[in-house]
């Protein structure tokens, strides 16, 4: 289970384990938090008062200080499950859906004709249409694209990121994506 660590400006900073966030807690740097209460906390005892501290943990926190970089200014690194998961595990040739074991990274502009491995150039494909295309573009393949590719923004991004995302993280991300994002339902 992780939890959303937002700036204390509401931008998504990293998903982070439940330790990672108590010690947010602990250090007082959580400004904010929404969401469901997703673990409790018990440490030690106080020896002046005989209290235990206890920390509860919400699965949306808000931390305080202005982060180091412009999180509008990162490029999400391209993996073949975020590629996979943009684009619905659906084939851009032939439009059949197609599980992670049978989806590959296709490559637009092919590699071989200097394409690049970028987010702009790389659809999903089955490995039946990946094959057929081989080493040309769709173009010359006589094989048009069902959609476009594109980067996905900060917020999708996030969703990208992590499968296990808890109902309540997942309304707040989704609250942010751009209209015309293929995330939505």
């Amino acid at each position: 289970m992780k939890v959303l660590k937002l700036s204390a400006q509401g931008l998504p900073q990293s998903w982070i384990s439940l330790e990672e966030a108590v010690l947010h807690y602990a250090a007082d740097e959580v400004r904010w938090e929404m969401g469901a209460e997703i673990a409790v906390f018990h440490g030690g005892h106080n020896a002046m008062t005989g209290r235990q501290s206890i920390i509860t943990v919400n699965s949306i926190i808000g931390t305080q200080g202005v982060p180091r970089i412009n999180p509008f200014d990162l490029r999400p690194t391209l993996t073949n499950s975020k590629l996979f998961a943009r684009d619905r595990n659906v084939c851009a040739y032939c439009g059949e859906a197609c599980h992670d074991e049978v989806c590959t990274r296709e490559h637009i502009v092919p590699l071989g004709q200097n394409g690049r491995d970028t987010w702009m150039n790389v659809v999903t494909a089955c490995k039946s249409c990946n094959h057929r295309k081989g080493n040309r573009t769709p173009e010359q393949a006589h094989m048009g694209l069902l959609y476009t590719p594109y980067v996905p923004s900060l917020w999708e991004d996030f969703i990208l990121r992590n499968r296990r995302i808890l109902a309540d993280q997942m309304e707040f991300l989704m609250s942010h994506l751009p209209k015309n994002s293929r995330l939505h339902a």
